[in-house]
């Protein structure tokens, strides 16, 4: 399939950017070239009004008036043969001028009507069908630097473009979001309506990344009001605000200001520690931190003896260090926490899938 570029433009694997223009800029263009070929029509037929008979005037002369009111009756194609072109010259530049000038004044009109109408057309039809595939996606509230490198995780985790939803009223972020392939929700995040045109009551996650506390909070509100079962992560600046966002129905809280803060403190202190952290914390190279399903195999092992770098364990909902007694050993239905190579899959399949042996020794 040829490569699509978020403009829509594709030829021969080729993506090609689109020229965006102003409505009123296409509007005005159009309106003068339909001026310009009414005056260079009347203009003709009034330098050669000799070649033309007005049957309605004894003198059958064609004055500027005339010249005037044949171009508007010609252009319209009604023609009502009161003015017609008798000299042999006259009726060729009729023919091969003004014939066509007629025809470049129709398609001008018809062509702009029927363009509105089938740009229209085309975006409720595109609008009605994302709205049809808008189910269990993820509602990105907010699109600052925050937003788009939770974003940009969840693009190189495997989640596709339309699974995304941006809501964000600055128009900066509008652009940004629309360059980088995504749909954009324009309003206050806060506000119910413009929450359910982003999908939010059937939407699985929810992040909140917005600039204020308050509107992190408010935001929060809402959204758990209208899904009661997404799942909803929120950063905030302060770490007070961290109990109020989670009684306000965050499932997880971010406080970037605490953890950049510590960031800086431990590089300080010690610059290793600080590469190293800066390294879990950059997608792509290095080191990842990763979560994923226990292999069948693995089933009864410790978490010291597994090949990845566990340093938590998930089971039944609930977080374990790796050197907690609990999980001594590996059960079925536990999650992993590990530290991986970049270059590896962060999410492993279901167990069974990878061609292993999927039963267990029992002693």
């Amino acid at each position: 399939m040829a490569a699509e570029d978020i403009s829509g433009q594709t030829l021969a694997g080729i993506s090609l950017p689109a020229v965006v223009r102003s409505p009123w800029w296409e509007l005005s263009r159009r309106l003068l070239l339909a001026v310009g070929i009414l005056v260079g029509t009347v203009l003709l037929v009034w330098f050669d009004n000799e070649g033309y008979h007005d049957n309605n005037d004894p003198t059958g002369e064609v004055d500027l008036v005339d010249s005037i009111y044949y171009t508007t009756v010609t252009l319209s194609t009604t023609g009502y043969g009161d003015i017609a072109p008798v000299a042999e010259h006259a009726r060729m530049i009729n023919a091969f001028v003004i014939t066509p000038l007629r025809i470049a004044f129709l398609v001008l009109l018809i062509g702009t009507t029927l363009e509105v109408l089938a740009s229209q057309g085309r975006e409720m039809f595109r609008v009605a069908r994302w709205r049809r595939k808008m189910e269990q996606h993820v509602v990105v509230i907010g699109y600052g630097t925050k937003g788009r490198s939770a974003t940009a995780t969840l693009l190189q985790n495997g989640l596709n473009h339309e699974s995304i939803v941006v809501v964000d009223p600055n128009p900066t972020a509008l652009e940004d979001a629309h360059d980088d392939g995504l749909a954009v929700i324009t309003g206050d995040a806060t506000r119910r309506e413009v929450l359910r045109r982003a999908g939010v009551e059937t939407a699985s996650q929810v992040i909140i990344t917005t600039a204020r506390d308050d509107s992190a909070v408010l935001a929060t509100l809402t959204v758990r009001q209208l899904n009661p079962d997404a799942y909803i992560v929120a950063a905030v600046r302060e770490q007070d605000n961290v109990p109020l966002v989670r009684q306000s129905g965050a499932d997880a809280v971010v406080t970037s200001s605490e953890a950049v803060g510590r960031l800086l403190g431990l590089s300080s202190l010690s610059p290793t520690l600080g590469e190293v952290l800066e390294d879990l914390l950059t997608y792509g190279q290095g080191l990842e931190v990763a979560e994923r399903d226990l292999l069948v195999t693995e089933v009864g092992k410790s978490p010291q003896s597994l090949p990845d770098q566990v340093i938590a364990v998930v089971r039944d909902e609930k977080v374990y260090r790796y050197f907690d007694p609990v999980v001594t050993q590996m059960a079925r239905g536990d999650r992993l926490v590990v530290v991986r190579p970049a270059k590896e899959t962060p999410w492993a399949p279901r167990p069974g899938t990878h061609g292993e042996d999927t039963t267990v020794d029992e002693d």
